[in-house]
């Protein structure tokens, strides 16, 4: 289910993501929740989750225990 803020987010993505990369995943995240509808709930939302994710490792890379920005 696509999350309206930032506050929705997974307790790991707000936990361990800087404000920056939580704002990637969440826009990331609705927009290919909405573009893969036709996939069914349980597939659509593995899907946005992995998009997600997939954009936030565009911009940002780990470090130990940290995200840092590219």
């Amino acid at each position: 289910m696509p999350y309206a803020e930032l506050d929705d987010l997974p307790l790991a993505v707000r936990a361990h993501l800087p404000i920056h990369a939580q704002e990637i995943f969440r826009a990331a995240f609705n927009n290919a929740w909405t573009e893969y509808a036709a996939r069914g709930d349980e597939a659509r939302e593995d899907i946005a989750r992995r998009v997600a994710w997939a954009a936030v490792k565009h911009r940002y890379r780990k470090e130990g225990d940290q995200w840092i920005a590219r």
